[in-house]
């Protein structure tokens, strides 16, 4: 089983379409482990995306400062979800990181819809709705920049019951010790 973070942004929480999202990862099987929400402060999103994610490194400074103005313009929630092969499964769920290039059906594709052009000719960021860990490396750096460990839970579902069945409940108990 693995874990991975996921942050539904400002844009999501003030839509309301929060549930709506966390619907989809719940219908998919995928298991909340961890739930809260939060309004960080920019050192908090520094560590986030720099530290962890390398955005000034990979994309400029000013990228990291429009996806900033975004971040801080109100709450996110962040989850903690589990299930197998859940940081790629996520990944397929959510999209790519352009709405606009985002395809139908993924989250992405469904709410946001602006392209980095746009976002680069107004000096705006890009409201994309979500974040999702990109790798297993990052979701374990992601997770516990967001949670302690009180703050995530560890507890069966009715889906894992009957999805799994007990020989792989048992050799994930196994693995998990």
């Amino acid at each position: 089983m693995e874990r991975t973070l996921v942050l539904l942004k400002p844009d999501a929480v003030k839509r309301s379409i929060t549930g709506e999202v966390i619907s989809r990862f719940e219908k998919a099987g995928l298991k909340i482990v961890g739930c809260k929400m939060v309004e960080p402060d920019k050192e908090h999103y520094y560590k986030h995306y720099e530290d962890i994610g390398k955005m000034i490194t990979r994309r400029s400074k000013e990228t990291f400062e429009y996806n900033l103005e975004v971040m801080q313009s109100g709450p996110v929630i962040a989850l903690v979800l589990e299930g197998v092969e859940v940081i790629k499964l996520v990944r397929k769920m959510v999209g790519d990181t352009e709405p606009h290039g985002a395809a139908p059906g993924t989250i992405r594709g469904d709410y946001a819809h602006m392209s980095y052009a746009h976002g680069d000719k107004y000096k705006v960021g890009i409201p994309n709705v979500v974040h999702a860990s990109g790798d297993e490396k990052d979701a374990k750096q992601e997770i516990y920049h967001w949670f302690n460990d009180n703050e995530l839970f560890d507890y069966e579902t009715l889906h894992e019951q009957y999805m799994y069945g007990d020989k792989m409940k048992k050799a994930i108990k196994k693995s998990k010790k």
